[in-house]
């Protein structure tokens, strides 16, 4: 798998667990320390988000960073 199609299905993965939360992506930013715009990137596949960020972002949605990154 190449990484932009990597980085675009953890972006969609995100996207699934946010709205099942019915977060919207200021919800998400504000729950870990973001702004909208950086969130966006991530979802969009536009960015290569750190490990870190993704461990922030799964925290948020109080799920474990192995059921974030499942995108089997």
């Amino acid at each position: 798998m190449g990484r932009d199609i990597l980085k675009k299905k953890i972006g969609q993965r995100i996207i699934e667990l946010r709205e099942v939360k019915g977060w919207s992506q200021s919800d998400l930013a504000r729950a870990c320390n973001k702004d909208r715009q950086s969130i966006e990137k991530i979802e969009n596949g536009k960015v290569n988000p750190t490990l870190y960020t993704l461990l922030e972002v799964a925290n948020a949605l109080e799920i474990s960073l192995s059921k974030l990154v499942d995108i089997s």
